[in-house]
């Protein structure tokens, strides 16, 4: 399972032009689900997003989580993220998961999140969206369950 976490002071996601889901300051959270990925997956990732120290003390140090903060966060499922663009010039998305089984996972990642005391919200699963946000930093990190980066 792989994660692109941005920090943003907002967010929000457009389905057909209408506003389905919006945060304020927090993390924008992209997610793939790969073939070989299991519910330990979301399980380590979530951990790891909610408490990643990535949101500035009082000393200007990377050493607050959101959780630490209580912020927000949005929550958007993304298969391209196990794209491979190795070979060729049309990514391959064999190491995604089917929908179907990718869904399952998700699903499970935004139950346990909702979870936490964070507020959560979410785009829509196999949905074409608009995400518009405004980068904090910026700072963007990636994570992957499987510690392949």
């Amino acid at each position: 399972m792989r994660a692109v976490v941005q920090r943003v002071k907002k967010a929000e996601v457009k389905i057909d032009s209408k506003v389905t889901a919006k945060i304020k300051a927090g993390l924008l959270v992209f997610l793939g689900i790969g073939k070989e990925d299991e519910y330990q997956d979301a399980d380590y990732l979530l951990e790891k997003i909610i408490n990643l120290r990535i949101f500035e003390d009082e000393a200007e140090k990377m050493n607050l989580s959101a959780l630490d903060l209580n912020k927000e966060l949005l929550l958007v499922s993304q298969f391209t993220l196990f794209g491979d663009c190795r070979k060729g010039r049309r990514p391959s998305f064999f190491e995604a998961a089917p929908p179907n089984e990718a869904k399952k996972i998700y699903n499970y990642f935004v139950k346990e999140a909702e979870k936490s005391e964070l507020k959560i919200e979410t785009g829509k699963f196999q949905a074409m969206m608009d995400i518009s946000l405004v980068n904090d930093g910026p700072v963007t990190m990636l994570i992957d369950s499987k510690k392949n980066f």
